[in-house]
């Protein structure tokens, strides 16, 4: 049953990673569902599974990897992206983790937080999609849009909120061309990712071990190769679809599913016994 489970988790990585919707909130609900894992643990999890896609868009963005380091304004675009996603994501990343690991309230407090972030997501993605504006390429990108774009990457350490979804729309509220604003976007994932990747085994290894224990070393290979070969075989068809006006409609029915979940949990958890000389 761990290895069927496994494969669930790959495919939800898998296809989730390349929509604005946030996977590791999508990760962290399926393990939270499948494995039982802590909430701090399946966040970290979350973040842990990312590898799975990098390996997807290593295979697939090869012909621009391999052009990276003969346009000097792309990886120059690439090092700030990544130096101010850094700076913002990783003290996010602590702050929640270490809030996910000692909130004492139940599952329901934070699905409601995420329903909430989801839903605005859902909202800022719908305006960058909607406003017109100018049409500009990566050639007329300042070093101040370079910043905001890394900024914009870093906010996505936060459970809830899309990497892709936040980098894309900030992009194309900047005025970028659609089709330069997707392909920027998913060549600073794979910096970005390897970051975090990173970063979440330094800051987070009891999580990670946790989560190895549960899913089981061999459940994690199935799940991470998995994520990999679906990741290549839908990441044409789901870029497709991202570019697409209503794509928020499916940050407004998560969160929605999440805020409607989260909000029952939160009623039907049981209360805390009253205090001294309380009735």
């Amino acid at each position: 049953m761990n290895e069927l489970y496994a494969i669930i988790l790959g495919l939800v990585q898998g296809i989730s990673e390349w929509l604005p919707i946030s996977s590791k909130t999508q990760v962290l609900f399926a393990s939270k569902l499948l494995f039982s894992l802590p909430l701090a643990v399946a966040y970290a999890f979350g973040l842990f599974m990312e590898i799975g896609s990098i390996g997807s868009a290593l295979v697939y963005f090869r012909r621009d990897i391999r052009t990276v380091f003969h346009d000097r304004k792309l990886l120059r675009y690439l090092f700030v992206a990544t130096v101010f996603t850094g700076i913002v994501g990783a003290p996010l990343y602590y702050l929640t983790d270490k809030v996910l690991s000692t909130s004492p309230y139940n599952i329901g407090i934070p699905m409601v937080l995420l329903g909430l972030v989801l839903i605005a997501t859902g909202f800022y993605i719908r305006y960058s999609r909607t406003r017109p504006r100018p049409a500009i390429g990566l050639e007329d990108m300042k070093l101040k849009n370079y910043v905001i774009v890394g900024i914009a990457q870093g906010i996505a350490a936060l459970p809830g909120v899309s990497r892709s979804g936040m980098t894309v729309s900030t992009m194309l509220l900047m005025g970028v061309k659609p089709e330069q604003a997707f392909r920027l976007s998913y060549l600073a994932y794979i910096p970005a990712s390897l970051g975090a990747f990173f970063v979440t085994l330094i800051l987070s290894r009891s999580q990670v071990d946790t989560a190895i224990q549960a899913v089981s070393p061999t459940g994690i290979l199935i799940a991470i190769v998995t994520a990999a070969i679906i990741g290549i075989l839908v990441i044409s068809y789901l870029l497709k679809f991202a570019k697409t006006s209503r794509i928020y409609m499916i940050d407004f029915a998560l969160g929605a599913i999440a805020l409607i979940l989260g909000i029952i949990a939160t009623l039907l958890a049981p209360q805390s016994p009253a205090g001294p000389g309380l009735s």
